[in-house]
């Protein structure tokens, strides 16, 4: 089992990010009418979301959705609102030290990730993150020294609302501290519970606790596993040991002081390491983003992927999954 990462750097809106959108538009635009297409709603209803709660980017969405090929599915599919449900793994943390580090391990379905990491300057505003569906941010950070990275919230509530990966966008797109995002993400409708952590480069940071049916709720938590303010989905608690990783961490912040690389490392092995691959819930990556520096290094148990604003090269690294380990080459 194997995935290629991909590097790709594309200032504005062109012909790199349209042929990585039709690549991936026949498996994205199957999933996004698994439902059925009458499920998801209209392209008017997804333009009049956009232009009501994220106006700042409703441009850039209409420009994406012509490189798109401009089809009513491939629109309604791009405005992440309303999209069907989905579940992830997923640990993050803040290093406790005084540099702005941002840790986390993302753990979902190989074959239902773009593993694309890729640097933009749309509107002007210098981006790099690891893509969902060419337009989201499954995590990331700009070049204002905001970084933003998700969890999955642990709950089976769906709402109306917009998928999370396009709320990261869009904190990335339009914000610059972690008190202008904790207003966005106050107001910002979220069609499923997702925990949203930011760190600026002054190493100000909350956690956003997103959810369809109550009010978000923003704590000054620097970890965020798979459940929130407690466990309200047991079973898939238990799968995911959500609450062993959550005590795992906060004992690694409070007991000693420990070195970046050392924090680093502990996300590549267990309990946050995860090798349920076959289950959708296998670590892909452990990104560490230092916001302030503008850099991300992406960590596998025998490798490391180095980007950032000032060095970014569009290369490849292919990984390769063992059932129980994994391990990167070449």
């Amino acid at each position: 089992m194997s995935v290629e990462f991909r590097a790709i750097n594309e200032d504005a809106p062109g012909p790199k990010w349209a042929a990585q959108f039709a690549e991936y538009w026949p498996s994205y635009s199957e999933w996004w009418a698994r439902e059925g297409v009458t499920s998801r709603p209209t392209y008017l209803e997804s333009l009049r979301a956009i232009r009501r709660h994220m106006p700042e980017i409703a441009g850039l969405y209409e420009a994406l959705c012509e490189l798109a090929g401009g089809s009513d599915r491939a629109a309604r599919f791009l405005s992440f609102y309303c999209p069907p449900r989905y579940l992830a793994g997923c640990s993050q943390a803040i290093w406790p030290g005084d540099e702005p580090l941002l840790v986390r391990n993302y753990d979902y379905d190989k074959d239902a990730f773009d593993a694309i990491v890729l640097k933009t300057n749309w509107l002007g505003r210098g981006v790099i993150g690891l893509s969902d569906g060419l337009f989201g941010l499954v995590d990331g950070m700009n070049d204002a020294g905001l970084a933003a990275s998700l969890t999955f919230g642990g709950r089976r509530e769906v709402g109306e609302g917009f998928g999370v990966p396009l709320i990261l966008r869009y904190i990335l797109q339009t914000c610059t501290t972690a008190a202008e995002a904790r207003e966005v993400l106050k107001r910002l409708p979220s069609h499923m519970s997702y925990n949203v952590t930011v760190l600026d480069a002054d190493r100000r940071y909350l956690t956003a606790y997103l959810s369809p049916d109550r009010p978000t709720v923003v704590t000054r938590a620097a970890v965020a596993t798979n459940h929130q303010e407690r466990v309200e989905w047991s079973s898939h608690a238990r799968f995911t040991a959500t609450v062993e990783r959550e005590r795992y961490l906060l004992q690694r912040l409070t007991l000693h002081p420990e070195t970046q690389d050392r924090f680093i490392g502990a996300f590549l092995k267990p309990p946050l390491y995860s090798t349920a691959f076959s289950s959708g819930f296998g670590t892909l990556y452990t990104a560490a983003y230092r916001p302030r520096a503008g850099t991300l290094d992406i960590h596998w148990p025998d490798r490391i992927w180095s980007k950032g604003f000032d060095r970014f090269e569009e290369d490849a690294v292919r990984v390769v999954y063992p059932s129980q380990s994994s391990h990167a080459v070449s």
